[in-house]
């Protein structure tokens, strides 16, 4: 226990709670800009076993704010490279690196023995799907988001509302880190929070992070917290993500994206419209409709135009930049 000493001092902690920590298996989706800072945090606090989701591979773009990476590792697998760093830090925690998407199909697997999820992926896809598995498990979330000089921190399900409770619906535009851009302390900052609110809830701090938003803004220097323990999970089904070996045989598939944007679709099948086309688009009936678009943001505002017409068999599907 010598490592950990100077936060076993704390009387939040002591050998009781080192030992929780220990003893705990957590998630994290993501090895990008959070993780740079929240994985080696978690690391460092003793954490016993981390599984870790990431298929991206490290670019040269990353490395200003990615700071687990270097130039050495462009084009390696993040999770791995983050994997050979982080036991080298220490090397009683497991690291567990999966080289793949976090999808509906990969959840049961990644859900698999963990006691936290941490949602580091910055994707809205991936956050509504970790929210729903979440509170269907009754398993706690930790999930971040950061963009610009801004970002929020959450804990969400484990006997809190969930994300849904709070974002309803996905906004009509959003941007990311390559239209919007991103500054490397906002993003260590957020995510040092987010490590924080890991730690908290293993340690079973009061008051819980669980039911708590935190939200920063380093451009005027605001910051800002409020509890939704009390926030109403929407009545409304929607915004139900679904991946590529979801797809059903009798699927309506409509691509939202051109063929400019995406030459091949997910399925040989599908029909391609335009969000403006759908007010007048002849609703079918008896099948169930599969949006797609890259981020799910357009998706999403087709699944609302459609059942507002009276649709309700709707699923989306993100497909990214594949």
């Amino acid at each position: 226990m010598q490592r950990y000493e100077r936060q076993m001092q704390l009387p939040e902690i002591g050998e009781q709670g080192q030992r929780r920590l220990q003893q705990a298996k957590i998630l994290v989706v993501g090895a990008g800009g959070l993780s740079a800072t929240l994985l080696p945090q978690l690391v460092g606090a003793g954490i016993g076993q981390i599984r870790l989701y990431d298929a991206d591979q490290v670019a040269l773009h990353n490395l200003h704010r990615q700071t687990l990476f270097r130039q050495q590792d462009i084009g390696k697998a993040k999770a791995l490279c983050a994997s050979v760093l982080l036991s080298q830090c220490n090397s009683d925690v497991l690291i567990e690196p999966e080289v793949t998407h976090l999808t509906a199909s990969t959840l049961r697997h990644a859900l698999r023995g963990i006691d936290v999820v941490i949602d580091a992926a910055d994707n809205f896809a991936t956050t509504y799907l970790l929210s729903d598995a979440c509170k269907t498990h009754g398993m706690a979330l930790i999930s971040a988001s950061v963009l610009g000089m801004q970002g929020y921190v959450g804990g969400f399900c484990g006997g809190a509302p969930s994300y849904r409770s709070l974002f309803p619906q996905l906004p009509d535009t959003a941007g990311n880190c390559q239209s919007a851009g991103v500054l490397g302390p906002v993003v260590a900052c957020v995510a040092a929070i987010q490590a924080q609110m890991v730690l908290s809830y293993l340690l079973q701090m009061t008051p819980s992070p669980l039911g708590c938003l935190v939200s920063a803004n380093f451009r005027d220097w605001q910051f800002s917290q409020f509890r939704f323990d009390s926030a109403a999970e929407p009545i409304e089904e929607s915004l139900h993500f679904i991946d590529r070996s979801q797809l059903l045989e009798d699927d309506l598939i409509v691509e939202l994206r051109d063929r400019e944007e995406a030459p091949a679709s997910v399925s040989d099948a599908a029909i391609r419209l335009s969000l403006t086309q759908l007010s007048t688009w002849t609703l079918p009936t008896y099948r169930r409709l599969v949006f797609v678009c890259r981020t799910g943001l357009r998706a999403a505002r087709a699944e609302r135009v459609l059942r507002q017409r009276g649709a309700d068999n709707i699923v989306l599907l993100a497909a990214g930049d594949r």
